[in-house]
């Protein structure tokens, strides 16, 4: 995966913010938050997005399901237990089955990974198209890229 648009490493240009707990167990050798553990710490983030936004009503509205297809890592930095994890997460943007989401970890302001996920509609075993009122919700949630951040 290349490395993420300096715009991507803002935390103020994503519209959600959760603060996520790290672990002791989640420690490696060199006594920082192991790459098994970052990859939970994303995906408990990108959870609490989706839900936040509905994609399971929206899905079973429409007899729809929605599957991870692709997921990158980059790490930036090292995270430590047990200083907090804040999540910053928002959508990249979405195609007709599609959507993206992208997402920072930062601990005490330093920002130490850089997640993106792309997320596939999924009806009878094949991609479907994305509801369109999930779209809005996408559209809603979008990280603000090429406009100043306040």
């Amino acid at each position: 995966m290349p490395k993420p648009d300096p715009q991507l490493l803002e935390p103020d240009r994503y519209p959600a913010r959760f603060e996520l707990t790290t672990r002791f167990q989640d420690l490696d050798p060199n006594a920082h938050v192991n790459n098994v553990a970052t990859a939970a710490l994303f995906e408990d983030a990108r959870v609490r997005f989706d839900w936040g936004m509905g994609v399971r009503e929206a899905m079973a509205a429409h007899g729809r399901k929605s599957m991870i297809v692709s997921l990158g890592i980059e790490y930036l930095g090292e995270m430590f237990y047990p200083a907090p994890v804040i999540a910053y997460v928002g959508s990249l943007g979405a195609g007709r089955s599609s959507w993206s989401i992208g997402a920072i970890l930062a601990q005490e302001g330093r920002v130490a990974a850089f997640m993106r996920s792309t997320i596939v509609c999924v009806a009878d075993g094949r991609p479907a198209s994305i509801p369109e009122s999930f779209l809005e919700e996408i559209r809603k949630s979008l990280i603000r890229l090429d406009e100043p951040v306040t």
